[in-house]
């Protein structure tokens, strides 16, 4: 009798001998540069007690979808939050940024329509694309005349198109050209879709983002993340109030899926409210990206120059990344190595990316040469980092 899960095994060998494989693992003992926490809020004691007393007062579950049983006074409080927060009429909260991009991106786009999308574009971002039955194009990273090149070309052969971008790219660092996207939406009638998990408590006057940052026009759709900055779990898209009350009749990933937990959602909140309350958060976070490209560049670090607070370090093969990522994790730091698929494969003769990551760390309690020593930088036993400038764990209260 043949065994039909047998390619289960053979894929799983592929993956190995082509050194993608992962897996989960703990790093409670490491210092993180891996996280996502950019603001340490995920440990704060404001939305520690949000969501303890969230749970006392609706339990630990929505209990259903939020057109059935599952609605709840404070969903209702963090949309009020989210959309006086990003500037919009409206906001719908999902059960994660994932359901958030597939939801909104299947509900706007149907068979008749065009999606272009930018090549790096968060796997959500392309996966709600496809399932939406759109044509879809993805246009080179960051090439905003190829794009207004294509759409020249193609627009007038759909009824409805969008362009769709992260704001920030999580696995390269860069900003995407959003005053020209924005540009070339206007010009082809196109609706625009950003994601801001990565700008969201980060960029902008009050940590709105970057479509604030840079003043961006409406109408945008702005899809986000609460698990990143905010220090919580799910995802939202903020609009207009038409827009909204499609999704609500139209988002499948909504319709059809419980709603967020109370805790997670007052937790949200919280967190909305202390990007206002604490702004030296932001200032912190990003003083000490000024400090890690500082010391990176003293060192001879090969560090990407993009302006966010996610610091790339380019090595030749896997195999490198995977051992600097060990070597680091002997010294107590958790530097992961980000291969494919989760970042495309080079073209021949580049290097693939990356030993990762992001600089958002506070000051002052490890020696500062064992993140940017010998390990890294060869030269660095003749050239010492200063000694009144460390990098160490993140201010988590």
């Amino acid at each position: 009798m043949t065994d039909p899960y047998r390619w289960i095994e053979d894929k799983l060998a592929a993956i190995a001998r082509a050194g993608w494989h992962r897996q989960p693992r703990l790093n409670t003992h490491l210092l993180d540069f891996g996280s996502n926490d950019y603001l340490g809020l995920a440990r704060h004691p404001a939305l520690q007690q949000a969501a303890i007393a969230a749970i006392a007062q609706y339990g630990t579950g929505a209990t259903g979808s939020r057109l059935v049983t599952g609605h709840l006074p404070i969903h209702g409080e963090l949309e009020t939050a989210i959309a006086r927060f990003k500037s919009t009429a409206g906001a719908l909260v999902f059960s994660s940024g994932y359901l958030a991009n597939v939801g909104v991106l299947s509900a706007l786009l149907g068979p008749q329509d065009l999606v272009v999308g930018d090549a790096y574009n968060h796997s959500s971002l392309q996966m709600g694309a496809r399932l939406s039955g759109a044509t879809v194009w993805v246009y080179p990273h960051g090439d905003a005349a190829g794009l207004a090149t294509y759409l020249h070309r193609a627009r007038a052969g759909f009824r409805r198109c969008a362009i769709v971008t992260d704001t920030v790219f999580s696995m390269d660092g860069d900003v995407a050209p959003l005053t020209n996207l924005r540009a070339i939406a206007e010009q082809y009638d196109c609706m625009m879709v950003v994601d801001e998990a990565h700008g969201t408590g980060v960029f902008g006057p009050q940590g709105q983002g970057v479509v604030q940052h840079l003043d961006l026009a409406p109408p945008v759709v702005q899809i986000g993340t609460l698990s990143k900055a905010l220090g919580s779990l799910g995802g939202y898209v903020a609009g207009s109030a038409s827009l909204i009350a499609y999704l609500q009749n139209r988002a499948a990933t909504w319709i059809y899926t419980t709603g967020l937990d109370p805790a997670a959602t007052a937790a949200a909140t919280a967190a909305i409210h202390l990007i206002g309350q604490e702004p030296d958060r932001r200032d912190r976070l990003w003083q000490n990206v000024a400090l890690f490209r500082t010391l990176a560049q003293h060192h001879g670090l090969p560090v990407l120059p993009v302006v966010s607070p996610i610091a790339i370090v380019p090595l030749p093969t896997n195999e490198q990344a995977l051992a600097v990522s060990a070597r680091l994790a002997e010294q107590g730091f958790f530097v992961p190595a980000i291969r494919p698929p989760t970042v495309p494969p080079p073209p021949p003769g580049d290097p693939p990316r990356r030993p990762h990551r992001r600089s958002n760390s506070g000051f002052g309690k490890m020696p500062p040469n064992l993140l940017l020593g010998t390990h890294l930088c060869p030269n660095s036993r003749d050239r010492p980092i200063p000694k009144t400038l460390n990098i160490s764990r993140r201010n988590k209260t």
